[in-house]
């Protein structure tokens, strides 16, 4: 593919090579250019790709040009042959949710037959091919690069996270999506956006560039919502659990085993936990109806749906111990999620465990403590994953946020907090490990050490 092609619609200029340069690859990170490859030389945050360009043209790069965030986006959606395009492309954003609301269209779509990708920070799928993922959204190139081979593998859908940082930097320009849909907007990543008023701009982005083709799903429950949607082009529909709305939710019933809901007027019952479930489970349902699946088949298909690695993720344990894996990380994520155990078992004895990630927003770690002593019966402060701060500084921090420590205990080693937990539970207790969810590991300065809370609490067993 000629260069000029390449860079077409950019305001990207050519710093080595010609219009005419045939390119067979392009990159933005200088270890990955080789013969025939395009590097693009963007100013990121921790360096600048144009101290670079020595290192990528040594390795055989055939052109370079020198591009913004934007421009990487738009080349490499250029390169693939838009590839947003040949499918049916749905994005989410909000801040809980977004992963559970994902794979569970993901996997609906697949069991009504239709082939699907998925982009998810639990991992990247193209049909059953499973790829590990790094961020929430990824850098354009690989998200081109998926999206291409999607469609070369017969894809006719894909699901996707939208991060409010992948948005700010323009990581999904060009894209065209179909269908977006707004979960809800909390409190997270300020460690990065500074403000709320920023991180709700960044979020707001998303619903800015849709297309008047497309359709934006918001969930009226929040507050946000129809923020999110001025000066939006695309066509509106809401979605709720408490009031009127284009698509509506009752709970019914719950219990461990799942919920009893009314959707739009018919009982449906289904396999998750929890009442934010239910308003995901309610994007999930109101997303496939707008992008044209019959009512009945959508219903029929929610109730064979299994919830998400590490969301509300339950295992019962002898001595009628319930322990809950849940990825909540966030003040309102913790809230929701300790709500939902004790509507589920109100006469049971709730513990809380958990930590706040080193090198993300401090704010939140004394809100999280004030969610937990109001929620739980017990609660025990350890490590979630401290990255290169001091495990017993972050620990300090979120103390501070209790009233009284009377029902506190503090476990700096998360295994041994876990441990502990299961072994001096009360009988007929629920154990809430919140937090990790889905990982299979703890990064500890910056090592990435196996850590399965699944193995721990079997191995205590």
């Amino acid at each position: 593919m000629r260069l000029e092609d390449i860079i077409k619609g950019t305001e990207a200029r050519i710093l080595h090579g010609s219009p005419d340069t045939e390119i067979s690859s392009i990159c933005s990170d200088s270890r990955k250019a080789c013969e025939g490859s395009l590097f693009i030389a963007v100013k990121g945050f921790a360096a600048d790709g144009h101290d670079f360009i020595p290192a990528a043209l040594g390795n055989g790069a055939a052109a370079v040009v020198d591009a913004s965030r934007r421009d990487l986006a738009l080349i490499a959606d250029n390169f693939y042959g838009h590839p947003s395009g040949k499918l049916q492309l749905v994005g989410i954003t909000g801040t809980n949710g977004k992963t559970t609301t994902v794979t569970l269209l993901f996997n609906l779509f697949r069991s009504l037959g239709y082939e699907c990708g998925l982009l998810s920070t639990i991992a990247n799928f193209v049909g059953p091919k499973r790829s590990e993922t790094a961020n929430t959204t990824a850098d354009p190139i690989t998200i081109n690069s998926l999206l291409a081979e999607m469609a070369q593998a017969g894809c006719q859908y894909c699901f996707m996270e939208v991060s409010s940082i992948g948005l700010e930097q323009e990581r999904v320009a060009g894209l065209e999506f179909k269908a977006g849909i707004f979960s809800n907007l909390t409190h997270d990543h300020l460690d990065y956006h500074k403000t709320f008023a920023e991180y709700l701009r960044c979020k707001k982005l998303f619903f800015d560039g849709l297309a008047k083709e497309a359709v934006a799903i918001i969930n009226a429950d929040d507050r946000n919502g129809s923020v999110m949607v001025q000066n939006c082009d695309a066509r509106v529909v809401t979605f709720s659990c408490r009031s009127a709305a284009d698509h509506s939710c009752k709970v019914l019933e719950e219990s461990f085993e799942g919920m009893l809901l009314r959707i739009d007027g018919v009982e449906t019952w289904v396999r998750l936990v929890g009442r934010h479930n239910a308003s995901n489970l309610l994007a999930i349902y109101s997303t496939a109806v707008e992008l044209g699946i019959p009512k009945d088949e959508v219903l029929t298909a929610l109730s064979t749906l299994e919830s998400a690695p590490g969301r509300l993720e339950v295992i019962m344990c002898p001595r009628d111990l319930a322990v809950v894996i849940d990825y909540a990380h966030t003040p309102d994520a913790l809230e929701n999620v300790l709500e939902t155990l004790r509507a589920v078992a109100p006469k049971r004895e709730l513990v809380c465990l958990f930590g706040c990630g080193g090198d993300r927003d401090r704010s939140k770690r004394p809100e999280m403590a004030a969610i937990a002593e109001k929620l739980a019966d017990k609660v025990i402060v350890t490590s979630d994953n401290p990255r290169t701060e001091d495990p017993e500084a972050i620990i300090a921090e979120i103390m501070s946020g209790f009233k009284s420590t009377k029902k506190v205990v503090k476990i700096t080693s998360r295994e041994d907090a876990i441990r502990a937990a299961v072994q001096f539970a009360t009988p007929g207790s629920t154990i809430l490990l919140a937090g990790k969810g889905h990982e299979t590991y703890q990064i500890i300065g910056t090592e990435k050490k196996h850590f399965d809370e699944r193995e721990i609490v079997k191995s205590v067993l």
